[in-house]
């Protein structure tokens, strides 16, 4: 038996399988770090790694969690330590991952005095939390650090374990036979949840139907590569993936139309307003302007998160089961398709598509480099088992444009939250992960500034640690909120409010340098191949500064009357960058209709053998 509280829970997480845990120190959870350093002297091999902020400790347990499929592990100080994490936590919650917070307290005689950062965290955390309970006696704290670890991951979600400081040094005692007191296990039960035989009846029966079947391929399909191409190869499947479920299906899968909506291609478009059979894998997608019209399409949906069962799309049969596991058993009772022409439709629009994608790369801006182009280049260089990760704002959409994940390669994102600066602890938590594998990150200048500039120093305090040191964050450099400043434009109509869009230009390069890391400045187009030909070619840590235009719009597939209508009214209204926006709206607009017109003459040319 462990001699402290504190002892115990490092004890018992690492028989949950935890190696490495992401925190920052406080009072109120100082007993317990004393208990970790005790741990790492006597090498009991739980890594504890220090980033320079809580929240970057949160983000970091859930892109653990989301890059290696274990969970995330956090720890923080009381309030104002677990109050930081809170983002962190919602990111998780929000792209159902498992993590689970460890929160100090203030001693238990404090609880309701108003003391020094003693507040009620139960309630706090009671929303993002999918379990949250204080540990108030040793005999408690086995049922409570095992049911937190068993409901992140059964449910797919945080949990926060709360520790007073008071308790954490507290004499560990064996849990007794009392009927008040429970005797648990670390024990994890299995997720890999197997629909009815006859649901999975119903549901072949739908697919076997359906002449034009498309599959959504969301992360919860993680891991079902295999089962995924398969039931797409019988059942003549073209295949959409959601933005973070682009490492799922690799992008040399030709009917693999990648990512719908905004960030999206016009062959996912096409597909999903076209389709009769929609077959939904994993994925929460929550733009349902995008999805098919009610009543066009029969629809299958397999998850493992019942609540979101047949939310976004009406559907027919709804298989609360793991993907892999349900798509194994359903892949027998599937039909083999003869008549491909719906899945050749697709391929072939994909392929005019990345055409499109590779000239408005190379389209040239006046006010800066094309970041399309920045992204077009990475993609061509990527190496074998890259890790990339992007942030919330522009850099989403040209991941989603242009990167494209061969199969062992891995992408992230924070989804659903879309939170900013979570691409850079993305990509350290990936390194600290895999540190055999390459790294990119890729981030905006306003987000960099958040609290990405402070993880070059965590990166620096571990650089040694890494079996491949190569880890490479490109800063698109523009000085401006580019993504806010596009949607105040298309989607309200307002001109572009330079008081609060304005990013102050900061040398990041320099900065780089000045921690001791390779800076490279990228400030024309023909300078971005060689920045990532330098940049593999470091064994290091590189920083690509890129000074990117703040003008090139972020296109959708298919531009809406709203969206021209909300931009001409913007312009109207006098946006202080509105020569920059129209002439370089024009010329994306003019690369686009050249490259439809082009893909149009080459289905024609397909369909009767005649150019047109």
């Amino acid at each position: 038996m462990a001699s402290t509280v504190s002892d115990f829970i490092i004890g018992r997480i690492q028989e949950w399988g935890v190696r490495r845990v992401f925190g920052f120190p406080g009072d109120g959870i100082g007993e317990f770090d004393g208990a970790l350093g005790k741990a790492e002297r006597s090498d009991r091999g739980l890594q504890y790694v220090r980033p320079t902020h809580e929240e970057i400790c949160a983000l970091m347990a859930a892109a653990h969690a989301k890059f290696t499929g274990e969970v995330g592990v956090c720890i923080a100080t009381s309030s104002p330590g677990g109050f930081h994490m809170m983002n962190g936590l919602y990111d998780a919650k929000m792209d159902n991952q498992p993590v689970v917070a460890i929160v100090g307290q203030q001693g238990l005689d404090s609880f309701g005095t108003f003391n020094q950062q003693e507040s009620n965290l139960e309630q706090t955390f009671s929303d993002v939390a999918a379990y949250v309970q204080t540990i108030v006696s040793p005999e408690q704290a086995q049922a409570v650090v095992d049911t937190a670890f068993r409901t992140a991951i059964t449910r797919k979600q945080p949990t926060v374990i709360i520790l007073p400081h008071d308790v954490q040094g507290m004499k560990m005692a064996e849990p007794g036979a009392e009927m008040w007191v429970s005797r648990s296990s670390a024990v994890a039960p299995s997720t890999d949840l197997l629909p009815p035989a006859d649901e999975l009846a119903k549901a072949a029966a739908v697919i076997n139907a359906g002449k034009k079947v498309t599959f959504l391929v969301g992360h919860g399909a993680n891991g079902a590569t295999d089962e995924v191409l398969e039931a797409a190869r019988k059942a003549g499947a073209g295949i959409i993936t959601a933005l973070r479920g682009k490492q799922v299906v690799p992008s040399d899968i030709p009917y693999h139309t990648q990512q719908l909506g905004l960030l999206g291609s016009l062959p996912s478009y096409h597909q999903a307003n076209e389709c009769d059979t929609l077959v939904m894998l994993g994925t929460n997608y929550p733009y349902g302007q995008f999805l098919p019209k009610t009543g066009q399409a029969r629809a299958v949906q397999i998850d493992l998160r019942p609540e979101q069962l047949g939310l976004r799309y009406p559907t027919e049969v709804s298989l609360w089961g793991d993907v892999k596991t349900t798509l194994a058993a359903l892949i027998p009772l599937l039909d083999t398709k003869t008549d491909l022409s719906w899945q050749e439709k697709v391929a072939g629009e994909m392929a005019d598509w990345e055409a499109e994608m590779e000239a408005q790369a190379m389209v040239e801006y006046s006010d800066g480099v094309n970041p399309r182009r920045v992204y077009h280049e990475l993609n061509k260089r990527l190496p074998a088992q890259a890790i990339v990760t992007a942030d919330a704002g522009t850099t989403a959409d040209w991941y989603g444009h242009h990167i494209r994940l061969r199969r062992g390669m891995m992408g992230d994102l924070s989804g659903r939250l879309a939170t900013m600066l979570a691409a850079m602890p993305y990509a350290v938590a990936a390194k600290f992960a895999y540190p055999e594998r390459p790294v990119i990150c890729t981030i905006g200048d306003g987000a960099f500034q958040m609290l990405g500039m402070n993880e070059l120093i965590t990166v620096k305090k571990y650089l040694k640690t890494w079996d491949n040191p190569q880890l490479i964050i490109l800063v698109l450099h523009n000085d401006d909120l580019t993504q806010v400043s596009w949607e105040m434009r298309t989607e309200d109509g307002n001109p572009v409010w330079s008081t609060s869009q304005d990013v102050e230009s900061v040398d990041y390069a320099g900065w780089a340098e000045l921690v001791g890391f390779t800076g490279i400045r990228v400030t024309t187009d023909d300078q971005a191949a060689q920045a990532w030909d330098r940049a593999f070619a470091n064994p290091g840590v590189t920083l690509i500064d890129a000074h990117t235009s703040k003008n090139v719009p972020p296109l959708p597939p298919h531009i809406t009357a709203e969206f021209a209508k909300n931009t001409a009214l913007a312009l109207l209204k006098g946006d202080p960058d509105e020569f920059g926006v129209i002439k370089d709206s024009a010329k994306a607009l003019f690369t686009e209709g050249v490259e439809r017109v082009r893909g149009a003459m080459h289905l024609d040319r397909d369909h009767d053998g005649d150019e047109k």
